[in-house]
């Protein structure tokens, strides 16, 4: 009669399983996440040189920051991020008031964030979210129009 042992035949196959689940599932978490932030980075700079822009290439202060606002939820929407929370802020100098009026700077601030992935917030965390903003500075004489000297 012989006796066959089973040993530790077959067991190296499942703690190769089980170790690449455990790991190969929080490394695609990582990359995932790391794409999504990626592109809310491009998309947050996109949509603060839009607004910034357009922002320039209004007639007047209100018509500029509902232009700015138009052109930076266009830029976010661009890049998929269509539903995401949009801040935007306006600051002009030297005259704080009439950012029109003059050789004004304007400086348009874009704050978003994005959802990071397969992360529920059921653990007590809140949302999980990853805050962006991006601003861009543009002189108000950059894009205006100027009439030509020699026509009536």
């Amino acid at each position: 009669m012989s006796s066959r042992r089973r040993g530790d035949r077959g067991t190296a196959l499942v703690e190769f399983s089980w170790l690449a689940i455990l790991l190969l599932v929080p490394l695609v978490w990582v990359v995932m996440s790391v794409f999504e932030v990626q592109r809310g980075a491009f998309a947050v700079s996109a949509a603060a040189r839009a607004a910034g822009r357009a922002y320039a290439l209004a007639d007047s202060d209100a018509l500029g920051e509902a232009r700015a606002r138009v052109a930076a939820r266009q830029a976010l929407a661009d890049q998929g991020l269509r539903v995401a929370p949009l801040d935007l802020g306006v600051r002009c100098t030297p005259y704080p008031r009439a950012c029109h009026a003059g050789t004004s700077v304007v400086t348009v601030r874009v704050e978003t964030s994005v959802d990071l992935p397969w992360l529920p917030g059921s653990f007590g965390l809140g949302d999980p979210v990853f805050a962006l903003d991006a601003s861009h500075t543009v002189p108000i004489g950059r894009f205006q129009e100027v009439g030509d000297a020699a026509s009536p």
